[in-house]
């Protein structure tokens, strides 16, 4: 959902909380990721989703090899 604030000129998105369970290596392994690339970890997972789900375009979209691991074990 978006709404548009007309006072402030901005766009507001609308956030919902999401539990996954994963395996304690995978999820210090990304967090250890993102912290290395000054990230947060919801706004990495987040950018991946949103890669995944998007339509297809020229834009080639890489898969590092942590995410290639926490994918293939």
């Amino acid at each position: 959902m978006i709404t548009f604030n007309h006072v402030e000129s901005r766009i507001e998105i609308m956030k919902t909380k999401l539990t996954i369970r994963l395996s304690d290596r995978v999820i210090e392994k990304a967090r250890i990721y993102a912290r290395s690339h000054n990230i947060d970890l919801s706004k990495m997972i987040e950018y991946y989703l949103d890669s995944l789900t998007k339509k297809k375009t020229r834009t080639k979209v890489t898969i590092t090899p942590l995410l290639l691991g926490s994918l293939g074990g």
